[in-house]
């Protein structure tokens, strides 16, 4: 049975909560099992296995290769480079092509469809979205057109993962107005029900409370996968994202909320949009020096699909070397090991800037009821970073073990155990206090982390 990261370490028996004694700070002046696997697709490849890492979708048991193909960026005036690229992802065992109406002018649906077509229905799964951002398409009967128009242009009688477009961009009274107070989810629902959509989600960027309020009703609409950002860098710093959006939870907190309520996830921007593959010198150095022929895509791309949750990896390829780079990274995709999953959380830090937590001391928080002190260890871990302690440098650093020996001795010495990190059990009975908006038992995690021994 897959557990999350909070419950492994529970299991290990490690345990805690209550004051912060910060005098203590004077001195200072792994990962759950990942489901994976690899089959031959016959009669695509003559000469050679697929070795394509799959994920099973939990509600039919289909096999969805951990890459997914992105078709947002294809060129729209090659459609014979677009045939190419697609025959040698289907040939290699790629299974999920994603595109929308919006895409490419308006044209990317009818490339990707008049590229898939010429293969056989069973070996794709395709995923398009309700683009209705203009208000004319609001209305229920103009969405509709958009909703038919993409099986025409896709040329299939059912789609197999649709998703509301880009939720949570102009917040809760948006999402009203595009899809709830018009009927259109319903309708959208309704659709499902009778197998034109065998699969239904939401793509989110912008405000969490969106996010919060469709996963909070998964009762009702029962999500069959949900899209968001995903990528070492937004796991805790997604609030320094610079697109026209705001980012208000870091996908740490997203992906274990879905993972909690049992959605799987399709992960958008794994490079944030190619940043992470043009990492600055120092940091890709660094990844070199472990893996000296992995280029720094392939350990962005690693981190993710190291989530047991994660269903596909949609990646934007329109040029071949691009995919066949990142079919071979995936054909078996190899999980980070421990010590690439914490020099991979250091070069983040780094890039990131390590910013404190932004915890006031205001106490709204508390009393927490499992005994942590939450302002406590915040100002404990903020301190840490001021003092140059934080964060912690590779394993294999020459300081790495004086300065996690004095973060912890400080630590254990400024909180009792029952009032320490590793007491919070995720209830989440803290989130709607923090005016912050403070993901709190996500930030709890990054100091249980920094308590383990190894």
């Amino acid at each position: 049975m897959d557990i999350n990261r909070r419950e492994f370490l529970r299991r290990l028996g490690i345990t805690a909560g209550s004051a912060a004694a910060m005098a203590a700070l004077e001195p200072l002046s792994s990962l759950a099992a990942t489901t994976v696997g690899s089959r031959q697709i016959p009669g695509t490849v003559p000469d050679e296995a697929v070795h394509m890492t799959y994920r099973v979708q939990h509600g039919t048991g289909e096999h969805v290769s951990l890459l997914g193909f992105g078709m947002m960026r294809l060129p729209r005036e090659n459609q014979e480079l677009v045939n190419q690229l697609v025959d040698y992802a289907i040939a290699h065992g790629v299974n999920y092509f994603d595109t929308a109406p919006m895409y490419g002018g308006g044209l990317n649906e009818g490339i990707t469809g008049t590229a898939l077509s010429r293969h056989p229905r069973e070996k794709y799964y395709v995923a398009t979205k309700m683009s209705n951002y203009n208000e004319r398409l609001w209305q229920l009967d103009e969405a509709k057109k958009m909703y038919e128009n993409s099986f025409k242009e896709l040329r299939v009688d059912y789609i197999d993962y649709y998703l509301m477009h880009g939720v949570g961009q102009g917040g809760l009274d948006n999402l009203n107005s595009r899809f709830i107070d018009n009927g259109l989810l319903d309708f959208l629902v309704g659709e499902r029900e009778k197998g034109r959509i065998r699969h239904l989600g939401f793509s989110y960027h912008g405000d969490v409370r969106v996010f919060d309020w469709l996963i909070d009703n998964n009762d009702k609409y029962h999500w069959d996968f949900v899209q968001i950002q995903m990528n070492f860098l937004d796991w805790r710093h997604a609030s320094l994202n610079k697109e026209g959006w705001k980012q208000d939870a870091d996908a740490e907190y997203l992906y274990d909320k879905l993972e909690k309520a049992g959605i799987q996830v399709v992960v958008m921007e794994p490079l944030r949009g190619g940043a992470l593959a043009k990492m600055p010198d120092e940091y890709a150095k660094q990844l070199q020096a472990l893996r000296p022929d992995a280029l720094p895509a392939e350990w962005a791309f690693r981190w993710v699909g190291s989530h047991p949750n994660i269903l596909t990896t949609l990646s934007g390829m329109n040029q071949m070397e691009h995919l066949e780079q990142n079919v071979r990274t995936h054909s078996p995709l190899v999980p980070c090991s421990d010590a690439e999953n914490a020099l991979l959380e250091t070069i983040a830090d780094g890039m990131a800037g390590i910013p404190v937590i932004p915890c006031t001391a205001c106490a709204y928080c508390m009393p927490c009821p499992y005994g942590v002190d939450i302002p406590g260890n915040f100002s404990f871990y903020n301190e840490a970073v001021n003092q140059h302690i934080l964060p912690l440098p590779v394993p294999a650093a020459p300081d790495y073990a004086e300065r996690k020996e004095r973060f912890l001795t400080g630590y254990l010495q400024a909180l009792p155990a029952d009032a320490r990190a590793n007491q919070c059990v995720d209830c989440e009975a803290c989130l709607s206090k923090c005016p912050q908006q403070i993901r709190i038992p996500n930030q709890m995690s990054r100091i249980v982390q920094l308590m383990r021994k190894s």
